[in-house]
Order: structure tokens, then sequence, then C-alpha cells
């Protein structure tokens, strides 16, 4: 019987060791490119952080304040999984991890983010237009 890994036969002739090797190389590198966007995306969260910290007036503060008033009212209008998927997306994790996350398969989650967007948007003008005629 000859057990059979991904094209690499695990007989004495096949080459088990390179494939194991070449596999574990390439989980490696997978993660340290996981990791190094991570780290990213949290330094560029914790500038923001800082710099929303930082009194800017109180007129920023409200403008601030009524936009994320508005962006959670968008969302809330939004199919869940859309609005789940566009939030994981805001806070850095990949296609893969989106997927993962909502149970999706990886090939559908750029339609489906793509698709989110575009209801967004859509929403999004629609309660800037009824805010203006107030």
């Amino acid at each position: 019987m000859q057990l059979r890994l991904h094209g690499c036969s695990a007989n004495p002739d096949g080459n088990v060791g390179g494939w194991l090797y070449r596999t574990a190389t390439n989980l490696g590198i997978d993660a340290l490119r996981k990791n190094a966007r991570r780290r990213e995306h949290e330094s560029e969260a914790a500038l923001l952080a800082f710099q929303s910290q930082r009194p800017a007036g109180p007129l920023v503060g409200v403008l601030r304040d009524e936009r994320r008033r508005r962006v959670r009212a968008v969302l809330a209008q939004l199919k869940p999984l859309q609005a789940k998927a566009l939030i994981l997306r805001a806070s850095g994790f990949s296609y893969h991890e989106v997927a993962e996350t909502l149970g999706v398969k990886r090939v559908s989650v750029g339609t489906l983010i793509l698709r989110a967007e575009q209801a967004f948007r859509k929403h999004f003008r629609a309660i800037e237009g009824k805010e203006e005629e107030l």
C-alpha cells in the first residue's frame, strides 16, 4: 500500500521530507505575513486613537460622534452577514480570516464584501439625504 500526500508518495523513493519542509516553510511565511498585517492595522488604530484623544475642539468631536452614529445606523440596516463582513474587513482581517469567521467559502468573500459596500453606500446616502432635508 502506498500513501499519497498532494502528489508526493510516501514510499522510500518519494521526497516526503522535501514536501514536509516546503509545507512547513509556506505555513511559517503565511503566519509571518498575517502577523505583520495585524501589527500594521493595530498600529494604525493606535495612532487614530491617540489622535482622537487630543482636544481638537468641540465641533470636531460632535462631527465625529455624528458620523459614528450614521455608520452604526447604516450597519444596522444591512443584512447581518454583510455588516459582519464589513466590520471584519475594516478591522484588518484577510479574506481567508473573514471566510473562516463567517463560515462562508473564501472565494465568495470578495463578492460578499463588494455587495455589502454597495448596500452600505446606498443606505448611507439615503440617510445623508434625509438629514439634509430636515
